[in-house]
């Protein structure tokens, strides 16, 4: 369905990625599952066509920018338009100081950080003529800590500096750029959190995966067209809340 918008999102196959794939899929898009994980992400296509969405699973390594490349060529090919970009895909991995290794460092980097630079590249490439939205997955580890996360609080610092400046980069062709910045959204089972995992949030609960879906779904509309270069902070205020230590 080439007069549909196509979304494309990376780490679409669980958690918040496949929970913004649906949203975007029953809104009409056709969804373009970039996922490293084939099983995963074929199981995710064939859910979405089983209810009627339009979706493309598409193999691909973001930390490969050869990769990147050719996902965003067979993009063109198959529905012949990219609108949106979401870039969710991520890894986490908490080591100390002392024996984080480069190796491991470069990979958190290059899948959390570069990859959504490259993806963006390639992207605009094709929303120039028309116009997009362009979406990076943060997380509020940019702006608070625990001990041994350096190497993911660094990659979402640099997701949100990099928003604004591919905000300003792409401007002038119409391309709106933003940024999300989850707080706690569980993805497991959410039944299983007890009353003081929810008093944490001054919205009186842990956040929901469909929370941030909402928010992409509204970022990548043209009711945000006033918008761009922004970070969103969706966390049930949970950042803003003091606690004092008894």
């Amino acid at each position: 369905m080439k007069n549909s918008k196509t979304a494309i999102i990376t780490g679409a196959d669980r958690g918040i990625g496949k929970a913004i794939a649906e949203y975007f899929a029953a809104n009409h898009h056709h969804v373009i599952i970039a996922e490293i994980e084939e099983r995963l992400g074929r199981d995710t296509q064939n859910s979405f066509r089983k209810q009627g969405g339009n979706a493309t699973f598409i193999k691909t390594d973001v930390s490969d920018v050869n990769d990147i490349e050719k996902m965003t060529e067979l993009v063109m090919k198959e529905t012949g338009r990219i609108d949106v970009l979401i870039n969710n895909a991520g890894i986490s991995r908490f080591e100390l100081i002392e024996s984080i290794t480069i190796e491991n460092w470069d990979l958190i980097i290059n899948t959390n950080l570069r990859s959504a630079f490259f993806c963006a590249k390639e992207a605009a490439k094709y929303m120039k003529e028309r116009g997009g939205a362009i979406i990076n997955i943060a997380s509020t580890r940019a702006i608070m800590s625990e001990p041994n996360s350096e190497a993911y609080a660094a990659s979402k610092g640099g997701l949100i500096a990099l928003t604004h400046a591919l905000a300003a980069s792409l401007s002038p062709y119409k391309i709106k750029v933003n940024c999300i910045s989850p707080g706690w959204i569980e993805t497991g089972d959410y039944v299983k959190l007890r009353s003081d995992d929810h008093a944490q949030h001054f919205a009186g609960r842990v956040g929901k995966p469909q929370d941030i879906a909402e928010a992409c779904l509204f970022l990548a509309s043209e009711k945000s067209d006033f918008i761009s270069g922004a970070n969103l902070i969706i966390d049930g205020g949970m950042t803003r809340k003091m606690v004092y230590e008894p």
